[in-house]
Protein backbone atom coordinates (compact mmCIF):
# COMPACT_ATOMS: atom_id res chain seq x y z
CA UNK A 1 0.00 0.00 0.00
CA UNK A 2 1.08 3.55 -0.23
CA UNK A 3 3.18 5.06 2.42
CA UNK A 4 3.97 8.57 2.82
CA UNK A 5 6.95 8.83 5.47
CA UNK A 6 7.67 12.41 7.55
CA UNK A 7 10.69 13.07 9.49
CA UNK A 8 12.62 15.89 10.59
CA UNK A 9 10.33 17.70 12.96
CA UNK A 10 11.69 18.93 16.16
CA UNK A 11 12.08 21.86 18.75
CA UNK A 12 13.79 24.64 17.46
CA UNK A 13 14.23 28.30 18.95
CA UNK A 14 12.81 31.18 16.52
CA UNK A 15 14.54 32.40 14.01
CA UNK A 16 16.35 28.83 13.46
CA UNK A 17 15.80 26.12 10.51
CA UNK A 18 14.37 22.30 10.26
CA UNK A 19 14.97 20.22 7.38
CA UNK A 20 11.20 17.68 6.94
CA UNK A 21 11.42 15.19 4.59
CA UNK A 22 8.90 13.07 3.05
CA UNK A 23 10.03 9.47 1.40
CA UNK A 24 7.04 7.67 -0.43
CA UNK A 25 6.51 3.79 -0.87
CA UNK A 26 3.99 1.96 -2.90
CA UNK A 27 3.33 4.68 -5.65
CA UNK A 28 4.90 6.17 -8.88
CA UNK A 29 6.09 8.78 -6.48
CA UNK A 30 7.57 10.65 -9.84
CA UNK A 31 4.21 10.89 -11.16
CA UNK A 32 2.38 12.84 -8.44
CA UNK A 33 2.20 16.28 -7.17
CA UNK A 34 3.66 16.66 -3.76
CA UNK A 35 2.88 19.07 -0.96
CA UNK A 36 3.54 20.12 2.68
CA UNK A 37 0.48 20.74 4.95
CA UNK A 38 0.19 21.77 8.21
CA UNK A 39 -2.08 22.04 10.69
CA UNK A 40 -1.88 23.69 14.14
CA UNK A 41 -4.39 23.11 16.89
CA UNK A 42 -7.91 24.42 16.14
CA UNK A 43 -7.38 25.52 12.61
CA UNK A 44 -7.82 23.55 9.60
CA UNK A 45 -5.14 21.88 7.35
CA UNK A 46 -3.40 24.40 5.22
CA UNK A 47 -0.86 24.36 2.19
CA UNK A 48 2.74 25.76 2.97
CA UNK A 49 4.41 24.50 -0.33
CA UNK A 50 3.67 22.65 -3.32
CA UNK A 51 5.82 21.21 -5.68
CA UNK A 52 5.05 19.46 -9.36
CA UNK A 53 6.51 16.19 -10.34
CA UNK A 54 9.20 17.81 -12.74
CA UNK A 55 9.38 20.32 -9.85
CA UNK A 56 8.71 22.96 -12.80
CA UNK A 57 5.88 24.35 -10.80
CA UNK A 58 5.85 24.95 -7.22
CA UNK A 59 3.38 27.26 -4.85
CA UNK A 60 3.98 28.45 -1.74
CA UNK A 61 2.08 29.87 0.81
CA UNK A 62 2.38 33.94 1.25
CA UNK A 63 3.29 33.16 5.03
CA UNK A 64 6.50 31.47 4.42
CA UNK A 65 7.62 32.68 0.93
CA UNK A 66 11.51 33.74 1.32
CA UNK A 67 11.81 31.65 4.61
CA UNK A 68 10.76 27.66 3.28
CA UNK A 69 12.29 25.95 0.19
CA UNK A 70 10.84 22.92 -1.20
CA UNK A 71 12.23 20.57 -2.95
CA UNK A 72 12.05 16.90 -4.61
CA UNK A 73 14.46 14.04 -5.42
CA UNK A 74 12.17 11.79 -7.59
CA UNK A 75 15.37 8.72 -7.80
CA UNK A 76 14.86 8.92 -3.54
CA UNK A 77 11.21 8.97 -4.08
CA UNK A 78 11.55 12.11 -1.44
CA UNK A 79 10.44 15.24 -0.91
CA UNK A 80 11.91 18.37 1.58
CA UNK A 81 10.84 21.50 2.81
CA UNK A 82 13.49 23.73 3.99
CA UNK A 83 12.20 26.02 6.50
CA UNK A 84 14.35 29.04 7.76
CA UNK A 85 13.91 32.08 9.77
CA UNK A 86 11.32 29.90 11.75
CA UNK A 87 8.72 31.81 13.69
CA UNK A 88 6.80 30.87 16.99
CA UNK A 89 3.93 30.96 14.38
CA UNK A 90 4.46 28.27 12.18
CA UNK A 91 4.40 25.44 15.04
CA UNK A 92 2.33 22.68 13.59
CA UNK A 93 2.11 19.30 12.43
CA UNK A 94 3.45 19.08 9.23
CA UNK A 95 2.11 16.32 6.77
CA UNK A 96 3.35 15.60 3.40
CA UNK A 97 1.12 14.59 0.74
CA UNK A 98 0.82 13.06 -2.54
CA UNK A 99 -1.62 13.77 -5.67
CA UNK A 100 -2.87 14.32 -9.64
CA UNK A 101 -4.16 17.75 -8.55
CA UNK A 102 -6.68 19.06 -11.62
CA UNK A 103 -7.83 22.34 -9.74
CA UNK A 104 -6.76 23.66 -6.99
CA UNK A 105 -3.10 23.03 -5.64
CA UNK A 106 -3.95 24.43 -2.11
CA UNK A 107 -7.34 22.41 -1.54
CA UNK A 108 -6.26 19.37 1.04
CA UNK A 109 -8.94 16.76 -0.91
CA UNK A 110 -6.85 17.46 -4.03
CA UNK A 111 -4.30 14.94 -2.16
CA UNK A 112 -4.75 11.37 -2.12
CA UNK A 113 -2.26 10.20 0.00
CA UNK A 114 -1.21 11.53 3.52
CA UNK A 115 1.53 10.84 5.83
CA UNK A 116 0.81 10.97 9.48
CA UNK A 117 2.73 13.98 9.92
CA UNK A 118 5.59 15.36 12.52
CA UNK A 119 5.67 18.19 15.08
CA UNK A 120 7.20 21.45 14.61
CA UNK A 121 7.23 23.66 17.71
CA UNK A 122 9.17 27.25 17.36
CA UNK A 123 10.04 28.48 21.19
CA UNK A 124 9.90 32.09 21.02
Amino acid sequence: QVQLVESGGGLVQAGGSLRLSCTGSGLTFSSYRMGWFRQAPEKGRELVATISWSGGSILYADSVKGRFTISRDNAKNTVYLQMNSLKPEDAAVYYCAAGRVRVSLSDPQEYSYWGQGTQVTVSS
